[in-house]
């Protein structure tokens, strides 16, 4: 008979920790939040929701059961049979992987650890953080040995934002151990909440599995970015080419060009394995291609706006232009790495005036690479502007009447269903 658990603590409440949170608890497993953000413990607490797309009832409602609670208090984290571990891994300036926040946790929680515990991380890294990194700073601060007197094991998240066709229930649940008993007791914990699990060999199978999913969608993104300019040069539109051959049943799944990569998986996972693979002595040639192209889209689309202001007569310099959509992709509240930020900072350094609306995101929160940009508000859709550059493709856009604009709009997303005189694609 698998171990059953009864309580578990979720570190990290954000856009992983949040939803896993809710799914332990709707499945009968008492969770215990922890999270540095105090404003996000007394929203739970609270029974309140800071992420749009899960209502405040849905949270209320496992905290009224006692369910669901959160703290900022890691010494708490020693009542739970399980810890999950649900930071960011972000890239540092130097394009590297940041582990700082994942280690952080682990001396935190490393004084607390209660033998038999079970681990498991589900931020995404490259192969060998788990068993190696992570391994050493939970074994250094608690006394313990990984594998003997508590359980290691890695998880990747497949959160999706706003995704309506999926949940956290129904997403397979790759599961990798340190050791066979490791992966044996993860995949009981994840096997009392979520549908269906995969299990792999080890630890570094299930952290390449994560990689090798946003790879391939920062590949495919790169090819249609890269035809999209080249069939421009044509004449050709590549979203009426990329519909035609999603109509082959087989051997081909469509993807659609964009002004850049955002979230918080393709960016900065593909630059993980690249930076691992030197290691080896081995260069990710295709990868770095892949991501020289996507990190490339912004200027594009830059140049793509001078045209449609030299077409006014206007030059960036001195012109208000508006942007639509922060979030980094549609109908969501999650901004980060968005290419909205980066097209607004390029535009203001060529002298344009930039405003932003989404109705989503109605004030920049702080970020770590756009922190001067916090605080700045959402303005209405208007036709006052010397141009309007669409960069996320929010069902709003698609159903706005632009027709009688007179401003140009350039759309980077082919989103707009009732276009003005001035309309052009990049």
């Amino acid at each position: 008979m698998p171990k059953q658990f009864s309580k578990i603590s979720v570190v990290g409440l954000g856009y992983v920790g949040l939803p896993l949170s809710l799914q332990f608890a709707h499945s009968g497993v008492s969770v215990l939040g922890l999270d540095l953000d105090p404003a996000k413990v007394d929203a739970i607490n609270a029974g309140k929701s800071y992420l749009k797309h899960f209502s405040s009832e849905s949270i209320a409602e496992q905290v009224e059961a006692g369910r669901l609670e959160a703290t900022t208090n890691p010494a708490r984290t020693s009542e739970a049979e399980a810890i999950l571990i649900c930071v960011p891994t972000p890239l540092s300036e130097y394009r590297e992987p940041d582990l700082s926040f994942v280690l952080d946790t682990a001396r935190f929680l490393a004084p607390h650890l209660p033998k038999g515990v079970l681990v498991a991380l589900e931020s995404t890294t490259y192969p060998g953080t788990t068993e190696d990194e992570l391994r050493k700073v939970l074994e250094e601060g608690s006394g313990m040995k990984a594998g003997v007197d508590f359980h290691l094991a890695y998880s990747p998240e497949r959160e999706d934002p706003g995704r309506q066709d999926a949940s956290v229930k129904t997403i397979p649940k790759v599961v990798g151990g340190y050791t066979k008993e490791c992966g044996d007791i993860a995949e009981a914990l994840y096997g009392q909440a979520i549908d269906e699990i995969h299990r792999v060999s080890s630890c570094r199978a299930a952290e390449a599995t994560k990689l090798l999913e946003n790879i391939f969608r920062s590949v495919n993104i790169a090819l249609v970015n890269e035809l999209k300019v080249v069939y421009e040069a044509m004449g050709i539109d590549v979203h009426e080419v990329i519909s035609a051959a999603a109509t082959k049943p087989f051997g081909f799944m469509a993807f659609r060009p964009g002004p850049g990569l955002g979230g918080h998986c393709i960016p900065i996972d593909p630059f993980y394995l690249t930076w691992k693979a030197r290691e080896f002595g081995k260069h990710t040639r295709f990868i770095e291609l892949a991501g020289e192209i996507n990190t490339a889209m912004p200027d594009y689309v830059v140049s793509k706006v001078v045209d449609a202001l030299n077409d006014q007569g206007k030059a960036v310099n001195g012109s208000r232009i508006l942007i639509l959509g922060l979030a980094y992709k549609a109908n969501v509240d999650d901004c980060r790495e968005s290419p909205s930020f980066v097209l607004m900072e390029n535009l203001v350094s060529k002298g344009a005036e930039v405003e932003y609306h989404d109705p989503f995101l109605p004030v920049i929160p702080k970020t770590r690479e756009h922190a001067h940009l916090s605080g700045k508000q959402s303005v209405p859709i208007e036709d006052k502007y010397d141009l309007i550059l669409l960069s996320t493709d929010h069902a709003e856009y698609k159903n706005f009447d632009f027709s009688n604009f007179n401003c140009p709009i350039v759309d980077t997303r082919n989103c707009i269903t009732h276009r003005p005189a001035k309309y052009f694609q990049a």
